[in-house]
């Protein structure tokens, strides 16, 4: 079974940072486009950024110059770098692979507000 463990949300003011960290198998890290993903209440999940497995980076526009992707190989984590949040950043936040599979994680809240 495909798990992915998302970890580090939390409640930020405007302005902050958070770092996102996702475990999963090395079956699926070692072979597969990884994405963030974040669901706000009311609306769809939507990719946020991703990254291939040789480190290729694509961003939506809102979260460009803000967020950056990283992947550590040895570890099969995913992280996401959080700066210059804003409160429309506000959702659970997701990863998966990308394009994602039917499996989800738990997700981590991110909830930035002063």
């Amino acid at each position: 079974q495909v798990q992915f463990v998302e970890s580090g949300g939390g409640l930020v003011q405007p302005g902050g940072s958070l770092r996102l960290s996702c475990a999963t198998s090395a079956n699926i890290f070692r072979f597969y486009a990884m994405g963030w993903y974040r669901q706000a209440p009311g609306k769809q999940r939507d990719l946020v950024a991703a990254v291939t497995s040789v480190g290729s980076t694509k961003y939506a526009d809102s979260v460009k110059g803000r967020f950056t992707i990283s992947r550590d190989n040895a570890k099969n984590t995913v992280y996401l770098q959080m700066n210059g949040l804003k409160p429309e950043d506000t959702a659970v936040y997701y990863c998966n692979t990308d394009p994602p599979s039917t499996y989800t994680g738990q997700g981590t809240q991110v909830t930035v507000s002063s």
